[in-house]
Protein backbone atom coordinates (compact mmCIF):
# COMPACT_ATOMS: atom_id res chain seq x y z
CA UNK A 1 0.00 0.00 0.00
CA UNK A 2 1.18 3.76 -0.75
CA UNK A 3 2.29 5.41 1.95
CA UNK A 4 0.71 8.86 2.24
CA UNK A 5 1.85 11.20 4.35
CA UNK A 6 -0.47 13.30 7.17
CA UNK A 7 1.10 16.19 5.63
CA UNK A 8 -1.31 16.69 3.12
CA UNK A 9 -4.52 16.82 4.36
CA UNK A 10 -6.57 16.41 1.45
CA UNK A 11 -5.02 12.94 1.60
CA UNK A 12 -6.44 10.18 3.85
CA UNK A 13 -3.57 8.89 6.56
CA UNK A 14 -5.47 6.58 8.67
CA UNK A 15 -4.90 3.06 6.49
CA UNK A 16 -7.50 1.24 8.27
CA UNK A 17 -10.36 2.06 5.84
CA UNK A 18 -11.72 1.02 2.49
CA UNK A 19 -11.88 2.99 -0.12
CA UNK A 20 -15.01 1.41 -1.19
CA UNK A 21 -18.39 3.71 0.32
CA UNK A 22 -22.10 3.56 0.75
CA UNK A 23 -25.17 4.94 2.18
CA UNK A 24 -26.39 4.86 5.28
CA UNK A 25 -29.32 2.05 5.99
CA UNK A 26 -32.02 3.87 6.96
CA UNK A 27 -35.82 3.65 7.73
CA UNK A 28 -36.25 5.23 4.48
CA UNK A 29 -33.56 3.97 2.46
CA UNK A 30 -33.90 2.25 -0.60
CA UNK A 31 -32.20 -1.46 0.47
CA UNK A 32 -30.67 -4.33 -1.63
CA UNK A 33 -30.03 -7.23 -0.10
CA UNK A 34 -30.23 -11.24 -1.24
CA UNK A 35 -33.81 -10.85 -1.12
CA UNK A 36 -34.31 -8.05 -3.37
CA UNK A 37 -35.22 -4.77 -3.27
CA UNK A 38 -37.60 -3.48 -0.49
CA UNK A 39 -38.73 0.53 -1.27
CA UNK A 40 -40.20 2.29 2.55
CA UNK A 41 -42.52 4.19 2.27
CA UNK A 42 -42.64 8.21 3.22
CA UNK A 43 -39.42 9.44 1.19
CA UNK A 44 -39.18 12.50 0.31
CA UNK A 45 -37.91 13.54 -3.41
CA UNK A 46 -35.26 15.16 -2.94
CA UNK A 47 -33.69 12.37 -0.98
CA UNK A 48 -31.24 10.41 -2.35
CA UNK A 49 -32.48 6.34 -2.71
CA UNK A 50 -30.35 3.87 -3.58
CA UNK A 51 -29.89 0.13 -3.67
CA UNK A 52 -27.26 -0.74 -1.51
CA UNK A 53 -24.81 -3.86 -1.51
CA UNK A 54 -25.49 -6.24 1.64
CA UNK A 55 -23.28 -6.69 4.08
CA UNK A 56 -22.92 -9.89 3.09
CA UNK A 57 -19.64 -10.42 2.25
CA UNK A 58 -18.95 -12.08 -1.14
CA UNK A 59 -16.65 -14.73 -0.74
CA UNK A 60 -15.52 -14.81 -3.97
CA UNK A 61 -15.34 -11.25 -4.85
CA UNK A 62 -11.92 -10.86 -3.62
CA UNK A 63 -11.13 -13.38 -6.38
CA UNK A 64 -12.39 -11.89 -9.19
CA UNK A 65 -10.13 -10.02 -11.24
CA UNK A 66 -10.58 -6.19 -11.08
CA UNK A 67 -11.44 -4.37 -13.89
CA UNK A 68 -9.20 -2.39 -16.17
CA UNK A 69 -9.86 0.58 -17.51
CA UNK A 70 -8.59 1.75 -21.47
CA UNK A 71 -5.11 3.28 -21.62
CA UNK A 72 -6.91 6.37 -22.56
CA UNK A 73 -8.38 7.46 -19.55
CA UNK A 74 -5.20 6.45 -17.66
CA UNK A 75 -3.33 8.99 -19.81
CA UNK A 76 -5.69 11.52 -18.75
CA UNK A 77 -5.91 11.05 -15.72
CA UNK A 78 -2.33 10.97 -15.48
CA UNK A 79 -1.99 13.92 -17.62
CA UNK A 80 -3.80 16.77 -15.24
CA UNK A 81 -3.89 20.14 -15.49
CA UNK A 82 -1.13 20.57 -13.17
CA UNK A 83 1.38 18.65 -15.68
CA UNK A 84 0.11 20.62 -18.41
CA UNK A 85 0.87 23.65 -16.53
CA UNK A 86 4.08 22.34 -15.50
CA UNK A 87 5.21 21.34 -19.29
CA UNK A 88 4.12 23.91 -20.83
CA UNK A 89 5.45 26.42 -18.83
CA UNK A 90 9.10 24.24 -19.15
CA UNK A 91 9.03 24.00 -22.48
CA UNK A 92 8.17 28.14 -23.10
CA UNK A 93 11.10 28.28 -21.14
CA UNK A 94 13.56 25.83 -22.11
CA UNK A 95 12.55 27.02 -26.39
CA UNK A 96 13.68 30.77 -25.01
CA UNK A 97 16.81 28.84 -23.25
CA UNK A 98 18.10 27.02 -26.59
CA UNK A 99 17.72 30.38 -28.72
CA UNK A 100 19.71 32.40 -26.24
CA UNK A 101 22.34 29.67 -25.87
CA UNK A 102 22.32 29.43 -29.54
CA UNK A 103 22.21 33.41 -29.67
CA UNK A 104 19.45 33.44 -31.64
CA UNK A 105 17.50 35.42 -29.37
CA UNK A 106 20.24 37.93 -27.47
CA UNK A 107 17.70 39.92 -25.16
CA UNK A 108 18.08 36.90 -22.51
CA UNK A 109 21.60 37.39 -22.65
CA UNK A 110 21.32 40.71 -21.21
CA UNK A 111 18.43 40.80 -18.99
CA UNK A 112 19.31 36.95 -17.61
CA UNK A 113 17.93 38.11 -14.39
CA UNK A 114 14.70 39.24 -15.41
CA UNK A 115 13.71 35.54 -16.52
CA UNK A 116 15.27 34.13 -13.49
CA UNK A 117 13.47 36.03 -10.76
CA UNK A 118 10.04 36.84 -13.07
CA UNK A 119 10.02 32.81 -12.94
CA UNK A 120 10.90 32.79 -9.10
CA UNK A 121 8.51 35.48 -8.00
CA UNK A 122 5.40 33.62 -9.85
CA UNK A 123 6.62 30.03 -8.29
CA UNK A 124 6.66 31.82 -4.89
CA UNK A 125 2.92 33.50 -5.88
CA UNK A 126 0.98 30.61 -6.20
CA UNK A 127 2.08 29.02 -3.01
CA UNK A 128 1.56 32.35 -1.13
CA UNK A 129 -1.56 32.29 0.56
CA UNK A 130 -2.90 35.40 0.21
CA UNK A 131 -2.92 35.29 -3.12
CA UNK A 132 -4.64 31.88 -3.29
CA UNK A 133 -7.29 33.16 -0.91
CA UNK A 134 -8.06 35.92 -2.98
CA UNK A 135 -8.21 34.04 -5.94
CA UNK A 136 -10.34 31.70 -4.59
CA UNK A 137 -12.91 34.56 -2.99
CA UNK A 138 -12.78 35.94 -6.82
CA UNK A 139 -13.40 32.86 -8.47
CA UNK A 140 -16.65 31.89 -5.88
CA UNK A 141 -17.55 35.22 -5.87
CA UNK A 142 -17.89 35.92 -9.89
CA UNK A 143 -18.67 32.30 -10.91
CA UNK A 144 -20.68 30.65 -7.82
CA UNK A 145 -23.78 28.40 -9.83
CA UNK A 146 -24.54 30.30 -12.57
CA UNK A 147 -22.55 29.67 -15.55
CA UNK A 148 -22.21 26.41 -17.40
CA UNK A 149 -20.81 23.38 -15.48
CA UNK A 150 -18.50 22.44 -17.71
CA UNK A 151 -16.94 26.69 -16.44
CA UNK A 152 -17.14 25.88 -13.58
CA UNK A 153 -15.00 22.56 -13.44
CA UNK A 154 -12.16 24.10 -15.23
CA UNK A 155 -12.31 26.90 -12.40
CA UNK A 156 -11.78 24.65 -9.94
CA UNK A 157 -9.11 22.65 -12.05
CA UNK A 158 -7.27 25.92 -12.28
CA UNK A 159 -7.46 26.14 -8.37
CA UNK A 160 -6.29 22.65 -7.96
CA UNK A 161 -3.50 22.71 -10.38
CA UNK A 162 -1.63 26.47 -9.13
CA UNK A 163 1.06 23.52 -8.14
CA UNK A 164 1.87 22.90 -11.32
CA UNK A 165 3.20 26.37 -11.98
CA UNK A 166 4.48 26.79 -9.05
CA UNK A 167 6.85 23.76 -10.20
CA UNK A 168 7.37 24.80 -13.41
CA UNK A 169 8.48 28.18 -12.66
CA UNK A 170 10.46 27.04 -10.21
CA UNK A 171 12.56 24.69 -12.48
CA UNK A 172 12.43 26.94 -15.10
CA UNK A 173 13.96 29.46 -12.90
CA UNK A 174 16.72 27.79 -11.95
CA UNK A 175 17.65 26.71 -15.32
CA UNK A 176 17.90 30.01 -16.19
CA UNK A 177 19.80 30.77 -12.99
CA UNK A 178 22.84 27.82 -13.98
CA UNK A 179 22.49 29.48 -17.44
CA UNK A 180 23.35 33.08 -15.82
CA UNK A 181 26.10 31.93 -13.91
CA UNK A 182 27.70 30.10 -16.72
CA UNK A 183 27.40 33.13 -19.02
CA UNK A 184 29.53 35.06 -15.82
CA UNK A 185 31.81 32.13 -15.64
CA UNK A 186 32.46 32.72 -19.64
CA UNK A 187 33.06 36.27 -19.16
CA UNK A 188 34.78 36.62 -16.17
CA UNK A 189 37.28 38.54 -16.50
CA UNK A 190 34.84 41.39 -17.35
CA UNK A 191 33.14 40.32 -13.86
CA UNK A 192 34.08 40.38 -9.73
CA UNK A 193 34.83 37.14 -8.52
CA UNK A 194 32.11 38.65 -5.66
CA UNK A 195 29.27 38.65 -8.32
CA UNK A 196 30.30 35.02 -8.83
CA UNK A 197 30.50 33.83 -5.63
CA UNK A 198 27.08 35.02 -5.20
CA UNK A 199 25.78 33.73 -8.15
CA UNK A 200 27.06 30.09 -7.19
CA UNK A 201 25.80 29.97 -4.04
CA UNK A 202 22.79 31.26 -5.06
CA UNK A 203 22.66 28.39 -7.42
CA UNK A 204 23.41 26.04 -4.74
CA UNK A 205 20.77 26.98 -2.41
CA UNK A 206 17.79 27.60 -5.14
CA UNK A 207 19.20 23.65 -6.47
CA UNK A 208 18.44 22.18 -3.07
CA UNK A 209 15.62 24.06 -2.21
CA UNK A 210 13.97 22.57 -5.24
CA UNK A 211 15.28 18.91 -4.97
CA UNK A 212 14.07 19.09 -1.52
CA UNK A 213 10.66 19.29 -3.30
CA UNK A 214 10.86 16.51 -4.73
CA UNK A 215 7.69 14.36 -4.12
CA UNK A 216 9.47 11.13 -2.78
CA UNK A 217 11.27 13.22 -0.48
CA UNK A 218 8.09 15.20 0.92
CA UNK A 219 6.38 12.06 1.34
CA UNK A 220 8.80 10.06 3.27
CA UNK A 221 11.40 12.26 4.94
CA UNK A 222 8.89 15.53 5.33
CA UNK A 223 11.30 17.17 8.25
CA UNK A 224 14.17 16.98 5.91
CA UNK A 225 11.71 18.72 2.93
CA UNK A 226 10.53 21.62 5.23
CA UNK A 227 14.40 22.14 6.88
CA UNK A 228 16.13 22.35 3.19
CA UNK A 229 12.80 23.81 1.67
CA UNK A 230 12.57 26.45 3.81
CA UNK A 231 15.74 26.97 5.46
CA UNK A 232 17.61 27.01 2.32
CA UNK A 233 15.32 29.03 0.49
CA UNK A 234 15.83 31.38 2.70
CA UNK A 235 19.45 31.15 2.29
CA UNK A 236 18.64 31.47 -1.67
CA UNK A 237 16.83 34.64 -1.18
CA UNK A 238 19.53 36.14 0.67
CA UNK A 239 22.21 34.93 -1.68
CA UNK A 240 19.71 36.85 -4.75
CA UNK A 241 19.33 39.77 -3.11
CA UNK A 242 23.75 39.80 -2.93
CA UNK A 243 23.81 38.25 -6.35
CA UNK A 244 21.33 41.24 -7.73
CA UNK A 245 22.55 43.96 -5.81
CA UNK A 246 26.41 43.08 -6.52
CA UNK A 247 25.84 42.41 -10.27
CA UNK A 248 23.59 45.24 -10.71
CA UNK A 249 26.24 48.09 -9.03
CA UNK A 250 29.07 46.56 -10.57
CA UNK A 251 30.08 48.32 -14.33
CA UNK A 252 31.20 45.97 -16.59
CA UNK A 253 32.70 48.74 -18.56
CA UNK A 254 34.79 50.41 -15.88
CA UNK A 255 35.37 47.51 -13.81
CA UNK A 256 34.56 49.34 -11.03
CA UNK A 257 31.52 49.15 -8.26
CA UNK A 258 29.03 51.93 -8.52
CA UNK A 259 28.02 52.76 -4.92
CA UNK A 260 24.85 54.99 -6.33
CA UNK A 261 21.86 52.76 -4.87
CA UNK A 262 19.37 54.84 -7.22
CA UNK A 263 20.82 52.89 -10.03
CA UNK A 264 20.06 49.18 -8.70
CA UNK A 265 16.40 50.07 -7.78
CA UNK A 266 15.94 51.46 -11.52
CA UNK A 267 16.60 48.15 -12.44
CA UNK A 268 13.97 45.65 -12.55
CA UNK A 269 15.68 42.96 -10.78
CA UNK A 270 15.99 44.92 -7.54
CA UNK A 271 11.72 44.92 -7.93
CA UNK A 272 11.09 41.12 -8.31
CA UNK A 273 13.40 40.25 -5.30
CA UNK A 274 11.29 43.00 -3.70
CA UNK A 275 7.97 41.14 -4.59
CA UNK A 276 9.73 37.44 -3.75
CA UNK A 277 10.57 39.03 -0.15
CA UNK A 278 7.21 40.51 0.60
CA UNK A 279 5.28 37.37 -0.60
CA UNK A 280 7.71 34.94 1.57
CA UNK A 281 7.31 37.45 4.50
CA UNK A 282 3.69 37.99 4.73
CA UNK A 283 2.22 34.39 6.05
CA UNK A 284 5.29 35.10 8.93
CA UNK A 285 3.85 38.08 9.95
CA UNK A 286 0.27 36.20 10.98
CA UNK A 287 2.16 33.25 13.00
CA UNK A 288 0.56 33.32 16.64
CA UNK A 289 0.54 30.93 19.58
CA UNK A 290 -3.40 30.12 20.44
CA UNK A 291 -4.57 28.30 22.99
CA UNK A 292 -5.67 24.63 22.34
CA UNK A 293 -7.93 22.23 24.27
CA UNK A 294 -7.23 18.24 22.91
CA UNK A 295 -9.68 15.25 22.78
CA UNK A 296 -7.86 12.16 22.31
CA UNK A 297 -11.31 9.45 21.79
CA UNK A 298 -9.04 6.87 20.20
CA UNK A 299 -5.34 5.82 20.18
CA UNK A 300 -5.48 6.54 16.55
CA UNK A 301 -6.67 10.33 16.19
CA UNK A 302 -6.53 13.37 17.82
CA UNK A 303 -9.10 16.27 18.02
CA UNK A 304 -7.52 19.60 18.24
CA UNK A 305 -10.50 22.48 19.34
CA UNK A 306 -9.48 26.25 18.54
CA UNK A 307 -11.50 29.67 19.44
CA UNK A 308 -13.64 31.13 16.37
CA UNK A 309 -15.39 29.65 13.45
CA UNK A 310 -14.29 29.20 9.72
CA UNK A 311 -14.82 28.89 6.49
CA UNK A 312 -15.52 25.75 4.84
CA UNK A 313 -12.61 23.98 2.69
CA UNK A 314 -9.57 25.98 4.79
CA UNK A 315 -6.61 24.48 5.26
CA UNK A 316 -3.98 25.12 8.93
CA UNK A 317 -0.72 24.54 9.50
CA UNK A 318 0.62 24.02 12.99
CA UNK A 319 3.53 23.38 15.11
CA UNK A 320 5.01 23.22 18.71
CA UNK A 321 7.49 25.49 17.55
CA UNK A 322 7.37 28.84 15.63
CA UNK A 323 9.38 27.83 12.54
CA UNK A 324 10.02 24.84 12.55
CA UNK A 325 7.89 21.50 11.90
CA UNK A 326 4.66 23.29 10.29
CA UNK A 327 2.03 20.19 9.76
CA UNK A 328 -1.09 20.66 7.52
CA UNK A 329 -4.69 19.53 8.69
CA UNK A 330 -8.39 20.49 7.26
CA UNK A 331 -10.55 22.64 9.12
CA UNK A 332 -13.71 21.29 10.59
CA UNK A 333 -16.21 23.82 11.39
CA UNK A 334 -20.34 24.76 11.39
CA UNK A 335 -19.74 28.21 10.25
CA UNK A 336 -17.61 31.28 10.39
CA UNK A 337 -19.68 32.54 13.03
CA UNK A 338 -19.23 29.31 15.22
CA UNK A 339 -17.53 29.44 18.53
CA UNK A 340 -15.03 26.87 17.59
CA UNK A 341 -13.37 25.50 14.85
CA UNK A 342 -11.56 21.48 15.15
CA UNK A 343 -8.76 19.63 13.27
CA UNK A 344 -8.52 15.72 12.85
CA UNK A 345 -5.25 14.76 13.46
CA UNK A 346 -4.70 11.44 12.58
CA UNK A 347 -1.37 9.40 14.50
CA UNK A 348 1.44 8.83 12.02
CA UNK A 349 4.67 10.48 12.69
CA UNK A 350 6.33 11.90 15.66
CA UNK A 351 4.90 15.17 15.75
CA UNK A 352 1.02 13.78 15.75
CA UNK A 353 2.13 11.31 18.02
CA UNK A 354 3.19 13.47 20.60
CA UNK A 355 -0.05 15.03 20.29
CA UNK A 356 -1.36 12.59 22.22
CA UNK A 357 1.09 11.33 24.55
CA UNK A 358 1.77 14.77 25.53
CA UNK A 359 -0.86 17.33 24.38
CA UNK A 360 0.22 21.13 24.57
CA UNK A 361 -2.21 23.51 26.14
CA UNK A 362 -0.61 25.99 23.12
CA UNK A 363 -0.15 25.63 20.01
CA UNK A 364 1.76 27.83 16.87
CA UNK A 365 -0.38 28.32 14.34
CA UNK A 366 -0.52 30.49 10.78
CA UNK A 367 -3.81 32.70 11.93
CA UNK A 368 -4.39 33.18 7.56
CA UNK A 369 -5.52 30.05 6.84
CA UNK A 370 -5.11 28.39 3.17
CA UNK A 371 -7.23 27.25 1.02
CA UNK A 372 -8.44 23.54 -0.94
CA UNK A 373 -9.95 22.28 -3.12
CA UNK A 374 -13.18 21.90 -1.44
CA UNK A 375 -13.27 25.54 -0.81
CA UNK A 376 -14.69 26.17 -4.42
CA UNK A 377 -17.88 24.00 -3.71
CA UNK A 378 -19.61 27.21 -3.52
CA UNK A 379 -19.31 26.76 -7.00
CA UNK A 380 -21.94 24.59 -7.98
CA UNK A 381 -25.67 23.45 -7.35
CA UNK A 382 -25.56 19.88 -5.34
CA UNK A 383 -22.33 17.87 -5.05
CA UNK A 384 -21.03 14.95 -2.88
CA UNK A 385 -18.24 14.81 -0.96
CA UNK A 386 -16.71 11.49 -0.33
CA UNK A 387 -14.02 10.80 2.02
CA UNK A 388 -12.24 8.02 3.65
CA UNK A 389 -10.48 7.68 7.19
CA UNK A 390 -9.12 11.21 8.36
CA UNK A 391 -9.57 12.66 5.10
CA UNK A 392 -13.07 13.87 7.30
CA UNK A 393 -11.38 16.53 8.36
CA UNK A 394 -10.91 17.61 4.63
CA UNK A 395 -14.39 16.87 3.71
CA UNK A 396 -16.80 17.42 6.19
CA UNK A 397 -17.12 21.65 6.88
CA UNK A 398 -18.01 21.21 3.39
CA UNK A 399 -21.57 19.12 3.89
CA UNK A 400 -21.92 21.07 7.43
CA UNK A 401 -21.78 24.61 5.72
CA UNK A 402 -23.89 23.60 2.12
CA UNK A 403 -27.33 22.37 2.69
CA UNK A 404 -27.00 20.72 -1.08
CA UNK A 405 -23.67 18.28 -0.57
CA UNK A 406 -24.33 15.07 0.72
CA UNK A 407 -21.24 13.29 2.58
CA UNK A 408 -20.07 9.85 1.82
CA UNK A 409 -17.83 8.87 4.71
CA UNK A 410 -16.02 5.16 5.04
CA UNK A 411 -14.51 3.87 8.09
CA UNK A 412 -13.59 1.50 10.70
CA UNK A 413 -15.60 2.17 13.67
CA UNK A 414 -15.71 6.08 13.51
CA UNK A 415 -18.11 6.85 16.35
CA UNK A 416 -15.68 5.13 18.51
CA UNK A 417 -12.59 6.27 16.58
CA UNK A 418 -13.53 10.11 15.82
CA UNK A 419 -15.07 10.46 19.29
CA UNK A 420 -18.51 12.51 20.16
CA UNK A 421 -17.32 15.69 19.33
CA UNK A 422 -17.09 14.78 15.21
CA UNK A 423 -19.82 12.37 15.53
CA UNK A 424 -22.16 14.72 17.24
CA UNK A 425 -21.25 17.32 14.32
CA UNK A 426 -22.29 14.91 11.77
CA UNK A 427 -25.83 14.10 13.86
CA UNK A 428 -26.73 17.40 14.44
CA UNK A 429 -26.47 18.76 10.85
CA UNK A 430 -26.25 15.59 8.63
CA UNK A 431 -28.30 12.40 9.74
CA UNK A 432 -30.44 11.15 8.63
CA UNK A 433 -30.52 12.75 5.02
CA UNK A 434 -27.28 13.80 4.09
CA UNK A 435 -24.79 11.24 5.55
CA UNK A 436 -23.45 7.77 4.40
CA UNK A 437 -20.83 6.00 7.32
CA UNK A 438 -19.64 3.10 6.09
CA UNK A 439 -18.37 1.21 9.20
CA UNK A 440 -16.34 -1.28 7.24
CA UNK A 441 -15.68 -3.33 10.71
CA UNK A 442 -18.96 -3.83 11.69
CA UNK A 443 -20.65 -4.58 8.15
CA UNK A 444 -17.78 -6.78 7.15
CA UNK A 445 -17.96 -6.45 3.34
CA UNK A 446 -17.32 -3.80 0.68
CA UNK A 447 -20.05 -2.37 -1.33
CA UNK A 448 -19.79 -2.05 -5.41
CA UNK A 449 -18.23 1.46 -5.23
CA UNK A 450 -18.83 2.57 -8.72
CA UNK A 451 -22.78 1.60 -8.28
CA UNK A 452 -22.78 3.81 -5.32
CA UNK A 453 -21.28 6.82 -7.15
CA UNK A 454 -23.20 6.42 -10.01
CA UNK A 455 -26.56 5.51 -8.08
CA UNK A 456 -25.15 8.90 -5.55
CA UNK A 457 -24.45 11.54 -8.41
CA UNK A 458 -27.94 10.67 -9.89
CA UNK A 459 -30.36 10.12 -7.36
CA UNK A 460 -28.99 12.99 -5.42
CA UNK A 461 -28.72 15.24 -8.89
CA UNK A 462 -25.60 16.53 -8.33
CA UNK A 463 -22.95 17.89 -10.82
CA UNK A 464 -19.36 17.08 -9.00
CA UNK A 465 -17.75 14.48 -6.89
CA UNK A 466 -15.25 15.92 -4.88
CA UNK A 467 -12.68 12.41 -3.35
CA UNK A 468 -10.03 12.24 -0.69
CA UNK A 469 -8.76 8.86 -0.19
CA UNK A 470 -5.50 7.06 0.13
CA UNK A 471 -3.21 6.94 -3.46
CA UNK A 472 -4.91 3.74 -4.36
CA UNK A 473 -8.34 4.61 -3.18
CA UNK A 474 -7.79 7.60 -5.24
CA UNK A 475 -6.71 6.16 -8.46
CA UNK A 476 -10.17 3.77 -8.39
CA UNK A 477 -11.94 6.40 -7.37
CA UNK A 478 -11.14 8.63 -10.38
CA UNK A 479 -10.98 5.94 -12.89
CA UNK A 480 -14.84 4.65 -12.39
CA UNK A 481 -15.71 8.41 -12.10
CA UNK A 482 -14.23 8.92 -15.50
CA UNK A 483 -14.64 5.85 -17.34
CA UNK A 484 -18.34 6.67 -16.54
CA UNK A 485 -18.84 10.22 -17.15
CA UNK A 486 -18.86 11.91 -14.16
CA UNK A 487 -17.07 15.22 -13.13
CA UNK A 488 -14.63 14.27 -9.94
CA UNK A 489 -11.93 15.69 -8.40
CA UNK A 490 -9.41 13.79 -6.45
CA UNK A 491 -6.19 14.01 -4.83
CA UNK A 492 -3.57 16.06 -6.72
CA UNK A 493 -0.43 13.81 -6.34
CA UNK A 494 2.24 16.19 -8.75
CA UNK A 495 4.78 14.03 -9.54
Amino acid sequence: MYRVDVEDPEKDSLDTLTPLPVLPVSSKAVIQDADGLATQSGVNEKRVELALAGPKKDPSSSNKPKRRVSRWIQFQLWFTTYRKFFFFIVTLNGIGLLLAVLKVWNYPRRYTGAFILGNLLFAILMRNEVFGRCLFWFINTCFAKWPPLWFRLACTDLLQSLGGIHSGCAASGSAWLVFRVVLIFIDHKDNHDAVLIAGVITNIAVCISIASAFPWVRETHHNIFERHHRFIGWVGLLSTWAFVVLGDSYDLDTHSWNPDGIRVIRQQDFWYVFGMTILILIPWFTVREVKVDIEVPSPKVAILRFERGMQQGLLSRISRSSIMEYHSFGIVSEGPHAKYHYLICGVQGDFTRSLINEPPTHIWTRQLKFAGVSHSSTLYKRGIRVCTGTGIGAALSTCLQNPDWYLIWIGSEQEKTFGPTISGLIYRHLWPDRVCMWDSKARGGRPDLMKLIKDAYHAWNAEVVFITSNWQGDKELMEGCKEAGIPAFGTVWDF
